[in-house]
């Protein structure tokens, strides 16, 4: 059969299959129970074999565990059809009610159209008799005059405008939701459209009082005759609770007087007192709209204690987000109002799922109204606010720099509310950095830099925000080192900042070496960021610093320091090397001469016995590090006090020799001056000696041809001379085409002495290159012979 049709032996063999199944589970059943009606043969044979003994204890668990998941199945089942069927009524009447709506609006559309038409008939058949009674102009009686609103424009031109989407009242989802909790009978329903009152927008202009009545009735109805809630109604409670809240504080916003709304005849502070006394569910919500009917209306004879804000969930967060402005937007607000806040931002920002646009946009446009930005009403009511993200994050940045800069030298209580708050939110700053929103306003490079200062300084001199606000200074960014070059290799070498001014003394930059040595050991990505800083600007500490900067320096290039931060303080070291070289032995010679140079070894060769062949920022042979890092030892290497510490150098030098004479940078020239300045007493013969004849005179002939790079750097040309006797040594292996290139070079070289070069160095300058090229004249007239 299977040969011939496969249809008909698959259909054969799923009968089997099933019935063998089929038997073999009424078989098993009776086994394992002898009241099953299914008895057979083959089970009283295998009874009495005691084969039932061995299937029970297997079978009576699993059918167990079978039993519970299929009950916990259709309990999820159960509920999310209960679900749906809520959203499936809400979205029925929604569009029900929006129907009708559109069609009531069409009608009325419909009918002012044919109003208007017709009292346009009437104006111009009156106008009509009139110009045939009367040559008189007739003026409307209801025409303002041009500028009767002006004052009105001005004053709401003050406050900032979102460019969030307009959108009209009717198509909204609140009129629907409203209409739901006013009419709907069924408790499901009344139930989702609580649920979704907080994530709607209500406009200010929709009267919701008989939605805030209902509401509160059914909330209480959710407690007991003996005062507790009811175990079971904990989820319309909390529903009700968040609902009513919200619709309250767009209420209190409006302006809406404070008496016998909803209780009969008392006020609503007793209302929310009540509430207060009697549900734990969504406390905080409570809490925080209490605290606003209170700074909003200030009702006579409350003495209460102000109850505290506790631990809020994530939902709590979010609407707190939402709703927090409306405390600020009164202009009196408590101290728990203040620290709750910046908790609910600092978490909303910091959590570790990244945060929606929407929060981001609530987060933020709280903090501005904490510093003094004031915003349209209508805006701040909006629930999603993420298409003015860069509006709001624009605004913070000219407010917290307006701030900021008002921060002096004062007590820190007796600043501006404004002042305090952007003090207290500067973790803001940082997370908005990380969040990828704009960067602060391009401005002079010293913005940022004045402004760190001011913090730091204030962190310092504070014992009151010691420890909390130096840990905040320390993520703090400089404007100078953005995200993306942060991490950009060749940004770290190239990057310079030219100054305006020289206004600028070496103890203006004093802190920044504080600072330094306050964060080195464990924020690395804020110290590497100081030291590209004073790097990038030329500028030096104070002499009375330059032992502890020298100190953070050599720490921040061991090899245990991640590479951008050891690359940072090489960079840092290189534009300090002219004060180094100058350190004589008696200058912290211990500390300075002993740990220095192999500080400098780690930091471009964090493993001087392994060699990296990859291409990693720790790869061997990089232009800008090793340009740096030899023109560092070629500047020390001038100082005899320093020749015997920098042995060390010696072997990765003569490695790099090769690399360096195919560069175009002066790695060459760098690289010859620091053999050169060398003896053997005062490094190790052996290494010295390994250099071949054709290796010293690759780098002679290399480093001559640098010399144009070089011109402009006095060090380097003083230099020369000595290059002149190095270059004499090694001119016999010289073919006949290098010196005709050196001869060549002589004379441009000479050429460019007086034009480029300090007149007190052209003399010695030029009596060695004209003597170095005459002796190549002699050696290719041989060569011509």
């Amino acid at each position: 059969m299977w040969s011939q049709q496969y249809t008909i032996a698959w259909v054969i063999i799923a009968t089997t299959v099933f019935g063998f199944l089929f038997y073999s589970l009424t078989v098993m059943a009776a086994l394992v129970s002898p009241a099953c009606p299914f008895q057979s043969p083959i089970s009283t044979i295998l009874r009495i074999l005691r084969v039932d003994k061995v299937l029970r204890p297997i079978v009576i668990p699993a059918f167990r565990y079978l039993k519970q998941l299929t009950t916990s199945v259709h309990g999820a089942l159960q509920r999310r059809l209960r679900v749906l069927r809520r959203r499936l009524y809400v979205y029925l009447f929604y569009w029900h009610h929006t129907c009708r709506t559109r069609l009531s609006e069409l009608a009325d559309s419909v009918f002012a159209a044919c109003s208007s038409a017709w009292r346009r008939i009437q104006t111009l058949f009156q106008r009509l008799l009139s110009w045939r009674r009367s040559p008189t102009r007739v003026v409307d009686p209801e025409t303002q005059p041009p500028d009767q609103n002006l004052h009105v424009v001005a004053t709401n031109q003050y406050p900032l405008k979102l460019k969030l989407p307009d959108t009209l009242t009717s198509s909204l989802e609140a009129p629907s939701i409203k209409w739901l909790l006013e009419t709907s009978t069924d408790p499901e329903v009344f139930l989702a459209a609580a649920s979704l009152v907080p994530h709607v927008d209500w406009p200010l202009d929709l009267d919701v009082s008989d939605a805030l009545r209902q509401l509160y009735d059914v909330y209480t109805t959710c407690f007991d005759v003996q005062g507790p809630i009811i175990p079971s109604l904990e989820e319309k409670a909390s529903a009700c609770t968040m609902a009513f809240c919200h619709l309250y504080c767009n209420r209190i916003l409006q302006g809406h007087p404070s008496y016998g709304f909803i209780g009969q005849g008392s006020t609503d502070y007793f209302v929310f007192r009540r509430m207060l006394e009697r549900t734990k569910v969504n406390d905080n919500v409570v809490i925080a709209t209490t605290k606003l009917f209170v700074a909003k209306y200030k009702p006579p004879f409350v003495s209460w204690s102000s109850p505290k804000f506790g631990a809020c969930p994530d939902p709590v967060l979010e609407w707190l987000s939402h709703t927090l402005p409306f405390h600020f937007v009164t202009g009196r607000v408590d101290e728990d109002v203040e620290k709750l806040a910046i908790t609910v931002i600092s978490k909303l920002l910091s959590s570790p799922s990244s945060p929606s646009p929407q929060i981001i946009a609530n987060c933020i446009l709280l903090a501005c109204v904490m510093v003094g930005i004031q915003f349209d009403k209508k805006d701040i009511v909006r629930v999603d606010k993420s298409s003015a993200l860069h509006q709001l994050a624009e605004s913070i940045w000219a407010q917290f720099q307006k701030a900021f800069w008002a921060l002096d030298g004062s007590d820190l209580d007796s600043d501006s509310t404004g002042c305090r708050r952007a003090w207290d939110l500067t973790d803001v700053i940082c997370r908005m950095l990380q969040l990828g929103l704009p960067d602060p306003p391009p401005s002079q490079e010293m913005w940022n830099l004045g402004v760190c200062r001011k913090i730091y300084s204030r962190a310092r001199s504070s014992e009151r925000h010691q420890s909390a606000t130096l840990r905040k200074v320390q993520r703090f960014r400089f404007a100078v080192v953005t995200d993306e070059s942060r991490w950009d290799p060749a940004w770290l070498w190239q990057h310079q900042i030219s100054w305006k001014s020289n206004s600028h003394s070496p103890k203006d930059f004093d802190w920044l070496v504080d600072y330094l040595g306050d964060i080195c050991s464990n924020d690395h990505e804020t110290a590497g960021d100081i030291l590209v800083l004073l790097s990038s600007m030329r500028v030096n500490c104070s002499p009375a610093k330059q032992h502890q900067y020298i100190e953070k320096l050599i720490a921040c290039m061991g090899s245990s320091m991640p590479p951008r931060l050891r690359h940072a303080a090489l960079r840092a070291a290189h534009s300090f090397r002219e004060v180094l070289a100058f350190i004589n032995v008696v200058d912290d010679a211990d500390m300075v001469l002993t740990k220095f140079s192999p500080a400098i070894l780690t930091a471009v060769c964090p493993q001087p016995g392994a060699t990296s062949t990859g291409g990693g920022p720790d790869c061997f042979f990089h232009p800008d590090r090793d340009l740096y890092y030899l023109e560092l030892i070629f500047a020390l290497a001038r100082n005899s006090y320093w020749r015997p510490y920098l042995h060390c150098q010696i072997d990765r030098a003569i490695r790099m020799i090769s690399v360096c004479c195919e560069s175009p940078e002066p790695h060459a020239f760098y690289l010859a001056g620091i053999f050169l300045r060398m003896t053997p007493e005062q490094v190790s013969a052996t290494s010295l000696s390994s250099i071949t004849d054709q290796q010293w005179w690759d780098m002679m002939k290399k480093a001559w041809w640098s010399t144009f790079l070089i011109m402009n750097n006095a060090r380097c040309i003083e230099f020369l001379p000595v290059l002149e006797e190095g270059t004499k040594k090694y001119m016999c292996i010289a073919s006949k085409d290098d010196l005709e290139q050196l001869i060549r070079r002589m004379d441009r070289l000479i050429v460019g002495v007086e034009v480029r070069v300090l007149p007190e160095q052209v003399e010695g300058v030029d009596v060695a290159v004209k003597e170095l090229r005459g002796i190549a004249n002699d050696m290719l007239a041989k060569f011509s012979s």
